[in-house]
């Protein structure tokens, strides 16, 4: 059964995006045009439904707790812990609206999908190039000082260790909300593995719950707190899990 949840996700992941290309071109004209009113409009749209859509598909039962944290009047850094490719269709799904994410580059060569991610605002990232790293970092700073939020992974890369844990949280990521002021939202992620790297890269139905914490404050913050910063997100990320 697994094989046929998986073989239907990326009939369906694809399949929207060619079923809804007229709109993808729509878009990436109006962005030319410098008419983002409409580039968010359709992206507002078709970036949650095509993400809700994947779940549906793949049998996944979603929960989210917290929206009320998010703040309306201000642009924030979404921090969340990383353990399964689904992480992003599921905060694309679930958070007040889809954001820019700070994605790895194997993600901008796949076709479509790398279009659809630069309309959003997605930054790509060369992990192993620290000065493409840099620029990538400097990119989503720009972004969320233009008064856009942002979503960031800060381990880097998934973490494979057991439920309930999460990787080193790199402070690199923290610098953008350090240097803009914008608050840093915690978002704690359970059960994503679940649904596909516990169960041999194929799809298997289950229940994610996902929570967005209270707003940590970060203009103003002393050196000391700016060091602390990362490693008091992951806490407070660990205590949900």
């Amino acid at each position: 059964m697994s094989i046929f949840r998986t073989i239907a996700m990326f009939i369906y992941l694809f399949g929207y995006m060619i079923v809804h290309y007229g709109v993808l071109r729509r878009a990436e004209r109006a962005l030319a045009a410098g008419d983002m009113q409409l580039v968010e409009e359709l992206v507002n749209k078709h970036i949650p439904h095509w993400s809700r859509g994947i779940l549906k598909v793949t049998g996944v039962s979603l929960s989210v707790e917290g929206l009320e944290n998010i703040p309306k009047d201000t642009a924030c850094v979404f921090v969340g812990n990383h353990r399964s490719y689904y992480d992003i269709p599921l905060l694309l799904a679930s958070l007040d609206k889809p954001h820019g994410i700070l994605a790895k580059e194997e993600l901008e060569k796949i076709p479509l999908l790398n279009r659809w991610m630069k309309l959003l605002g997605c930054v790509f990232v060369q992990r192993d190039d620290l000065r493409a790293s840099v620029r990538a970092l400097n990119d989503a700073t720009a972004i969320v000082e233009s008064g856009k939020s942002f979503v960031i992974f800060p381990e880097g890369t998934r973490y494979k260790g057991e439920e309930g844990g999460a990787g080193e949280f790199k402070a690199g990521a923290f610098r953008i909300a350090v240097k803009t002021g914008a608050p840093v939202i915690p978002v704690a992620i359970t059960g994503a593995r679940a649904l596909f790297e516990n169960n041999g890269n194929l799809c298997h139905p289950g229940s994610v719950h996902i929570k967005v914490l209270p707003p940590i404050r970060t203009a103003g913050m002393s050196k000391a707190e700016q060091k602390q910063l990362p490693d008091a997100v992951r806490q407070a990320i660990l205590a949900q899990l």
